[in-house]
C-alpha cells in the first residue's frame, strides 16, 4: 500500500498548509492564506486513493529472468514481441528456479484442455506473483491451469455470440442495423484465456480447428465494399485480432480507406495492446503517428475515431501505462476501456472500483464491463448475473457517472450487448436470465449461470438432463416468452 500523505483541512488551515508550492503558481499563490472551510465529511482514508499511485521503479527486475534488463531493452516494443512466451516449453525454461515444476506440470495439462494457445509478453510475466502463480489475477487471466478447470456448461457453444451466422463475408459482423465489427486479422500481443473469439484467434489447438481470419487484401476488399454498399453502417469496430500487431501502413490503410465511405462517421479501433504492451505506444512512434494521423483525419472530416481498450485489473497498470496513456491524451486520442467480469479477478467492489478510478485518473473512460461469454474452458471464470448486479450497486456512485461503466451482458445467440439488469426474467436458483433484444430481431435469448456457483437445488436440477428443458420453459414461461423463437438453448 502507498503511503499516501494526508493534509486533511481543520478550523485553522489554509491552502498553503494543503497544497505544496502554492508559491510557484500566480493562481494558487493568491488563493494561499484563504482559511480553508470545515469539512463535512470524513477524510478518506489511504486505501481510497491508491488509485493515484503508479509503479515506476524497474519493476521487471524483481522477476530472476529480467533481472539483468535495462529499463531502455524493456520499454523497447521489439524487446517484448521477442521475448513473447508462446509454449509450455519456454515457460518452463523461463521460470526454472522460479516457479513450482508442479505448477508447470498443472500449466501443461491446463493448456492441452484450452482452446486458446498461449502468448504472454514479458511485461505481464514480471507482473505476476510467482511465490502465488494460482492467486494471481494476471496469471488467471494468460496461463490455464488444468487444476481449476470446470465442466462446460451443458448450453455452452464455441462461437457462442453467433458471430459468423450475422457475417456476409468473412470477417465482417454486421448484427446492428447501423453497426458492423471488422475483424481484419487473427493475432494478438496475448491470448486471453477468456477470448470469445477462440473460434478463429491463434492458431490451432488440441481442443479447436480455427476459423482462419489472416490478413489479406481480398477478404479487406470484399468487407469494404459491403460497408460501402450500406449506407445505413455509421460506425465501424475493428477488433479481431488485434491493431496492435498491425504494421503501421495496414493500420493507416485500413483506417483511411473506412474515413473515406463518406456514411462512416464513427470508428472504434480496439486493442488489447494498451493494456499488456504499453511500451509500443512509447517505443514504435512510426505505428503511435500512423494512429495519431487517423484520428487527426477523421476530426478533420468531423467524423470520431478512438481507441478502445481492455483494461480488467489494476495489476496490470503500472508507471509505463499511465505514460502511455498520456501520451495518447496529449495527442487527442480518447481511449475507453472495455474489462470483462472474472472471478478472482475483478469480482470484488474493491477491485473493481479501484480499476475504475485508475482508469479515470489517467483519461481512461470505463466504458463497459462484460458479464463473461460462455466461453469453451473458462468456467471458473464467470460469475452469475446475480453477483455482477451486486457488485453494479457498489460501483455506482463511487465516482462521476460519465466515468461508471455499464454492467452488459453480450447474450448467447447473437442479440447483442444488453443491460446486465434489463432481462425480462431471472432465477438466481436455476441460474437462467432471459433477454430479448427488439432492436436485433423478434427472438428470445438465454443467459445461464456457471452451475457450481448456483444453490443446491439448482445444480441438483441440472444434473438431471431431463430438467433442462424444464427449466427453460419455466423461466420463458415467466417471461411471458413461451411463444417467441429461441436464439439458442
Amino acid at each position: 500500500m502507498p503511503n499516501i500523505d494526508s493534509n486533511f483541512p481543520t478550523n485553522s488551515t489554509t491552502v498553503a498548509d494543503v497544497l505544496d508550492d502554492v508559491s510557484d503558481n500566480p493562481m494558487l499563490a493568491s488563493l494561499a492564506d484563504v482559511q480553508v472551510p470545515e469539512a463535512l465529511k470524513e477524510e478518506a482514508p489511504p486505501e481510497d486513493l491508491v488509485h493515484r499511485h503508479f509503479d515506476d521503479s524497474a519493476f521487471w527486475r524483481r522477476f530472476l529472468p529480467y533481472a539483468d534488463v535495462t529499463r531502455d531493452e524493456f520499454l523497447d516494443h521489439k524487446f517484448q514481441n521477442k521475448h513473447s512466451v508462446q509454449s509450455v516449453a519456454q515457460l518452463e525454461q523461463l521460470l526454472e528456479g522460479v516457479a513450482d515444476p508442479k505448477f508447470i506440470e498443472d500449466v501443461k495439462t491446463g493448456l492441452a484442455q484450452a482452446p486458446m494457445n498461449m502468448r504472454i509478453s514479458p511485461y505481464l510475466l514480471s507482473l505476476i506473483d510467482w511465490d502465488e502463480p494460482y492467486r494471481d489475477p494476471i496469471r488467471i487471466q494468460f496461463i490455464p491451469v488444468a487444476s481449476s478447470r470446470l465442466a462446460d456448461h451443458p448450453k455452452l457453444e464455441l462461437d457462442s455470440l453467433h458471430e459468423q451466422d450475422d457475417s456476409p463475408t468473412p470477417g465482417l459482423v454486421h448484427r446492428y442495423p447501423d453497426k458492423a465489427l471488422f475483424l481484419p486479422l487473427d493475432v494478438c500481443p496475448v491470448y486471453c484465456r477468456f477470448c470469445t473469439r477462440s473460434y478463429a484467434i491463434g492458431s490451432d489447438t488440441d481442443m479447436v480447428d480455427k476459423v482462419s481470419y489472416s490478413p489479406k487484401s481480398d477478404r479487406w476488399r470484399s468487407a469494404f465494399a459491403y460497408i460501402a454498399s450500406r449506407p445505413e453502417i455509421e460506425d465501424i469496430v475493428i477488433s479481431g485480432g488485434d491493431m496492435y500487431m498491425m504494421p503501421a501502413n495496414k493500420l493507416k490503410e485500413v483506417g483511411e480507406t473506412l474515413l473515406a465511405i463518406p456514411h462512416i462517421r464513427r470508428i472504434r479501433f480496439a486493442s488489447k495492446g494498451p493494456a499488456v504492451m504499453p511500451m509500443k505506444l512509447l517505443s514504435d512512434q512510426k505505428w503511435f503517428d500512423a494512429l495519431c494521423d487517423i484520428v487527426d483525419k477523421g476530426r478533420a472530416m468531423a467524423k470520431e475515431v478512438c481507441l478502445h481498450t481492455h483494461f480488467n485489473a489494476t495489476n496490470e497498470i503500472t508507471g509505463i501505462t499511465r505514460k502511455a496513456m498520456d501520451k495518447l491524451f496529449k495527442r487527442g486520442v480518447q481511449v475507453r476501456n472495455q474489462a470483462v467480469l472474472m472471478r478472482h479477478v475483478n469480482d470484488s467492489s474493491t477491485e473493481m472500483v479501484s480499476l475504475v478510478k485508475q482508469l479515470s485518473y489517467m483519461n481512461v473512460q470505463p466504458y463497459y464491463v462484460y458479464q463473461h461469454d460462455m466461453v469453451q474452458g473458462v468456467e471458473d471464470l464467470r460469475t452469475t448475473v446475480k453477483h455482477s448486479e451486486e457488485l453494479e450497486r457498489h460501483v455506482r456512485g463511487a465516482t462521476a457517472g460519465f466515468n461508471t461503466p455499464t454492467f452488459v451482458n453480450d447474450v448467447p445467440g447473437g442479440g447483442g450487448k444488453r443491460d446486465l439488469h434489463s432481462y425480462d426474467h431471472y432465477n438466481p436458483i436455476t441460474g437462467i436470465s432471459v433477454y430479448r433484444s427488439p432492436a436485433v430481431n423478434d427472438k428470445v435469448y438465454l443467459y445461464f449461470d456457471p452451475l457450481h456457483l448456483l444453490p443446491e437445488e439448482g445444480r441438483k436440477r441440472w444434473a438431471n438432463d431431463y430438467e433442462h428443458e424444464a427449466m427453460i420453459r419455466e423461466a420463458l414461461c415467466a417471461a411471458d416468452a413461451l411463444k417467441l423463437e429461441r436464439a439458442v438453448g
